[in-house]
């Protein structure tokens, strides 16, 4: 028997297939390439399709669990069909600023929800903005293509919902939330990892997958990343090194700031406390390119610590560990020695990682004891050697760095994926 995870971005998906001891059986990846907002659901719908067709017919055939991932925060407006009435609104589109400040005025305004990028925010700008006719579902990316696969409509999961409002303490929607969102029903929140239904007749025939197999509720991609390290402890951490920079620390203590960008994740009966800062790989790739950063890398001393004291942003706006959308880059002076100026990139980079994680602890999560690091810049060895020395934990490369394991993960183990190590 085997169990696939797909891991859906912005820029691309990834299929995962693992057999039941967890080792990686098949792996493949559809980039999507520059999309216009309207082609997305398309584009996502084809490569779903895609990935599962794609995989060798003896595996496809004996594939016993599937459960998927999506970018938090990616909203869909949907009929009860699942065709979208509206392009898809991305995790960081922030045009539901008039949205967010009602949610923070009925809510808190350190509510994950009350922040012009949540999920919530989203759906009462698509109802009041664009008055839309046969929108009856509201779904995050995962959702919308898990149902796809099952047939089963309306349902959620834990980890996706907390940005819609979902109350984690009592693992409902609050009254307050049904008020605003108004709508014909709010999807079903589930433990990520539940069983929702099996692959859809018609779709199981089509892709050529066992019909007895079982789609799984969800997960976000970071939260998907964390379950890829295989990190069960409380204290232990996964940093993301992609386009930007996020991390995750399993606490026994839940920890909010709305004013920091902090926010706590369901983990059974523990916490993922963490946040995404803007700040990351996207800010080197404005001036270096995969060559360049390789032979650059080479030349630092990771022990040395650098002068330069920069504001790695890509552009204007911070998340995590500073909320502020109006903070600018600060990425001079520049040196002419072009080694010099990844080290300070490099270490400044470094200190955002550390106050985040030292943000953390003085909100009270449990403190990280050991750091694992997934994503692009995980392969970069000045780059840990630099973030080891501002840690002062140990930091090392994940085993299983992509998010698609993490699901497949969540596709073999269930809700079992979020119980403490024995």
């Amino acid at each position: 028997m085997y169990f696939l995870g797909i891991d859906f971005g912005t820029t691309g998906a990834r299929a995962c297939v693992i057999d039941a001891q967890g080792a990686v059986v098949v792996e493949d990846k559809r980039d999507f390439g520059a999309l216009e907002d309207y082609e997305r659901a398309g584009v996502w719908h084809e490569a779903l399709w895609d990935l599962v067709a794609a995989l060798p017919a003896v595996v496809r055939s004996a594939l016993a669990d599937i459960a998927l991932d999506g970018t938090s925060g990616t909203v869909l407006a949907c009929d009860e069909e699942l065709s979208p009435r509206h392009p898809p609104l991305l995790y960081d589109d922030g045009r539901a600023a008039e949205e967010a400040a009602l949610i923070a005025k009925t809510a808190t305004a350190d509510h994950a929800a009350a922040a012009p990028t949540s999920g919530l925010a989203k759906i009462l700008w698509l109802k009041k903005r664009l008055g839309l006719t046969g929108a009856r579902l509201y779904l995050n990316q995962a959702d919308w293509l898990a149902g796809m696969l099952s047939g089963r409509v309306g349902m959620t999961d834990y980890h996706n919902a907390l940005k819609m409002g979902f109350d984690l303490e009592d693992l409902r929607w609050p009254a307050w939330v049904d008020y605003l969102a108004d709508v014909d029903y709010l999807p079903v929140p589930l433990a990520p990892g539940t069983r929702l239904a099996t692959v859809s007749r018609p779709r199981a025939r089509y892709l050529g997958v066992n019909p007895g197999c079982m789609v799984h509720a969800g997960t976000t991609d970071s939260i998907a990343a964390f379950l890829a390290s295989g990190m069960q402890r409380s204290g232990d951490a996964v940093t993301s090194l992609g386009s930007t920079l996020v991390l995750k620390l399993l606490s026994d203590v839940r920890v909010e700031s709305g004013a920091h960008g902090v926010y706590s994740h369901w983990f059974g009966g523990r916490w993922l406390a963490g946040g995404a800062s803007n700040a990351g790989g996207a800010v080197l790739r404005q001036f270096f390119d995969d060559r360049q950063l390789a032979a650059l890398s080479a030349e630092i001393d990771a022990t040395a610590a650098s002068p330069l004291d920069y504001m790695p942003l890509p552009r204007p706006g911070e998340r995590f560990p500073v909320n502020d959308p109006a903070l600018a880059p600060r990425l001079a002076p520049r040196p002419r020695d072009d080694s010099a100026f990844l080290h300070g990139l490099l270490e400044s980079l470094a200190r955002v990682e550390a106050r985040g994680y030292g943000l953390l602890a003085e909100l009270g999560a449990t403190p990280p004891a050991r750091i694992q690091t997934a994503g692009g810049g995980a392969r970069n060895p000045a780059w840990t050697g630099i973030r080891a020395r501002l840690l002062n934990v140990p930091v090392t490369p994940a085993v299983h760095t992509e998010a698609a394991y993490g699901a497949a993960r969540l596709a073999l183990e269930g809700t079992r994926c979020f119980a403490p190590a024995p």
